[in-house]
């Protein structure tokens, strides 16, 4: 980043749900008030599962973090930087060298369990007193509920492993989302299904959401579609390897989107993943769960509006 005066949000902000959302909101309103960029920063790596050795499934990856900041929050600019890099460096070192001097913070936001710096020395208590001295703004932002549930990605994490994906779009104040390049499957859809699909790779470290039929949406080229998206290990196709996969049948679309980037909305389980007898009663049954997303988009979903 250049030398810009710049609001920055601190944290790791997985899933960006409402508890981020509120120190992202007053990144904004800040940035407008001293006519600054609104900016966040992050690691590349959880720092808890770095710390501790124990791998712990995102809900996003980097670049959907970024989407999710920029989309919801107006954040213009994120820093990512390298936790390996960051966690060896001196707390006041990490405020006074790197938010102010390199990435210019005239204030800076963070939660109010936010530790930073070697051993994590950094804490809330510190980081205003450090700013205070140089002049910096600071606020800490406490936690937020929701139904009297603090909101967590720990939480959210544990909603969409059990395929609860209305009640996490509520804590997460939009849908779950993943985003990739659409690879290769194998081309049952258009053919055997009648319906053109999009076959999505879950990124390393993020998680699975309970194994299931979901009604999504999907984005591309500036365009979104209704699809049905099945989320397993596909017991009813010939040849399964086992693997897990993310395939959405796309409705009121017909073309290839091979190589493209997508990215997919999750709204709602509609029935757990289940073996058909045969390929003609699976073909049936995702016309049924067609007819059932699109009755629930026509219902007026409105996932998380924010």
């Amino acid at each position: 980043m250049d030398k810009k005066r710049r609001v920055i949000a601190l944290g790791f902000f997985d899933g960006v749900h409402t508890g981020h959302g509120a120190l992202l909101r007053r990144v904004a309103e800040t940035a407008r008030r001293l006519q600054a960029v609104p900016a966040a920063f992050t690691f590349d790596r959880q720092p808890a599962a770095a710390i501790t050795g124990t791998q712990v499934p995102l809900l996003t990856g980097v670049e959907d973090r970024i989407w999710l900041m920029r989309r919801y929050y107006g954040i213009q600019e994120v820093a990512v930087a390298s936790f390996q890099g960051m966690v060896r460096m001196d707390w006041e070192e990490f405020i006074s060298d790197y938010l102010v001097g390199q990435l210019g913070a005239v204030h800076v936001v963070a939660g109010h369990d936010f530790h930073f710096g070697y051993m994590g020395r950094g804490n809330p208590q510190r980081l205003e007193a450090k700013c205070r001295e140089l002049g910096v703004g600071c606020d800490i932002i406490g936690r937020v509920e929701r139904d009297g549930i603090t909101v967590s990605s720990t939480y959210i994490r544990t909603l969409v492993a059990q395929g609860e994906m209305e009640r996490a779009g509520q804590f997460l104040g939009h849908p779950h989302i993943l985003s990739d390049h659409v690879a290769h499957g194998k081309r049952i859809g258009g053919g055997t299904l009648g319906f053109p699909t999009v076959n999505l790779h879950l990124p390393p470290g993020v998680i699975t959401p309970a194994f299931g039929v979901y009604a999504t949406r999907v984005s591309f080229r500036g365009e979104t579609r209704i699809a049905v998206t099945n989320v397993g290990v596909r017991p009813t196709v010939e040849d399964n390897d086992g693997r897990v996969t993310v395939e959405g049948f796309l409705l009121d679309f017909d073309g290839d989107l091979y190589g493209e980037r997508v990215r997919m909305e999750f709204y709602a389980r509609l029935r757990g993943e289940r073996r058909f007898p045969s390929m003609e009663e699976l073909a049936r049954e995702i016309g049924r769960n067609a007819r059932q997303a699109r009755a629930y988009f026509q219902r007026g979903a409105s996932v998380g509006a924010t």
